[in-house]
Parts: C-alpha cells; sequence; structure tokens
C-alpha cells in the first residue's frame, strides 16, 4: 500500500443512530480493504449536535469538532457517499454539513462515488439525483454508476449482502472509484 495516497473518505449521509447507512459504509470499506485502497468513515452522527448554529456563517471556523471533520474532507481527492433516502432526497443533515463546508473548494475537482439506499423499490435514485446536481454545482466529479440498494433491509443481514447483483455493483463501482 501506498502511504502517499489519501484515504478515500466514506460519507456516512445521515446522523441516524445505528443506520443501515452505516453498515453499508463498513462493507464498503471492506471491498476497499480487499483492493488496498486505505479508507476512513466520517459518519454524520459524529456531527456537533448544534454545528448548524455553532459552525455555520458567522460562526464559521469557531467549532474545533466541525472543523475536524471539515480537514478530513480538504486533506483528501476521492469520497464515497452511502445516502439514504429520506423523503425523496437526501437527508437535510447532510446538506446543512455540505453548505457548512468553505465555498466553492471543498469538492471543486475532487471525485465523488454516491450510493443510494432506501426502503422502497427505488434505491434513493432521486436523491442520488439530487445530490449529484448540488455536487456538480460545487466542481464535484461523480462517477456515473451511481449504485441504488433498493430495499435494502430485505438484502442485508450480519454484514452479508445476499443480493449478488448488488454485490456486483459495489464491486465494480469501488473498482471505479479506486482508478478514477
Amino acid at each position: 500500500m501506498n502511504t502517499d495516497i489519501s484515504p478515500i473518505v466514506i460519507v456516512v449521509g445521515t446522523n441516524r443512530p445505528n443506520s443501515m447507512s452505516r453498515k453499508i459504509a463498513e462493507y464498503y470499506q471492506d471491498i476497499l480493504t480487499q483492493h488496498h485502497a486505505p479508507s476512513i468513515i466520517l459518519d454524520l452522527i459524529n456531527l456537533p449536535h448544534d454545528f448548524t448554529v455553532s459552525a455555520l456563517y458567522e460562526n464559521s471556523g469557531k467549532n474545533k469538532d466541525f472543523n475536524s471533520l471539515k480537514s478530513l474532507l480538504e486533506e483528501t481527492d476521492k469520497f464515497v457517499f452511502i445516502v439514504p433516502e429520506y423523503n425523496g432526497s437526501y437527508p437535510g443533515v447532510l446538506k446543512a454539513f455540505i453548505d457548512g463546508l468553505p465555498y466553492p473548494n471543498s469538492f471543486s475537482n475532487k471525485k465523488a462515488a454516491l450510493v443510494g439506499l432506501s426502503s422502497n423499490m427505488q434505491g434513493a435514485a432521486i436523491a442520488l439525483s439530487h445530490l449529484n446536481d448540488v455536487f456538480s454545482y460545487l466542481g464535484m466529479n461523480t462517477l456515473a454508476l451511481r449504485v441504488k440498494l433498493g430495499q435494502i433491509r430485505s438484502h442485508y443481514s450480519d454484514k452479508i449482502i445476499s443480493n449478488a447483483l448488488y454485490k456486483e455493483l459495489l464491486e465494480i463501482q469501488a473498482g471505479q472509484i479506486i482508478h478514477f
């Protein structure tokens, strides 16, 4: 493993405790590890509870806990966003986190893979579309392959994804983000 390569940051796109997104992030991290690609999980559950008032706007730069998460993003070029569907889009906490980052340079010319999950059949397709629009505006380059894990609770148990197509798509996408 080349230690000069910055780790891929896997962002858990919700702050929900014990989320399925966290479980899928850990699964994805295992895939990256098998490919000898360093990675770090950034779980939004670790955001300061008051970050929307203590770390944004006139308080930008004043919250050390938020700043440490922000600096992790500044030190990497590649991301994997594990995004649950909330009310037809992505979680508001993810949008607030993105809005709290320095504009326009936080994601400009960086690379991302998007994974959506939902309890319905669509696998957060609309949520990923909304997020991709935001990233496009911010200058982020996203992979064309967006993995959509519909009805995820029926296909995941005890760190195993039982759906062969889901496993294959995650493997393909992981290879793509490594070489992107």
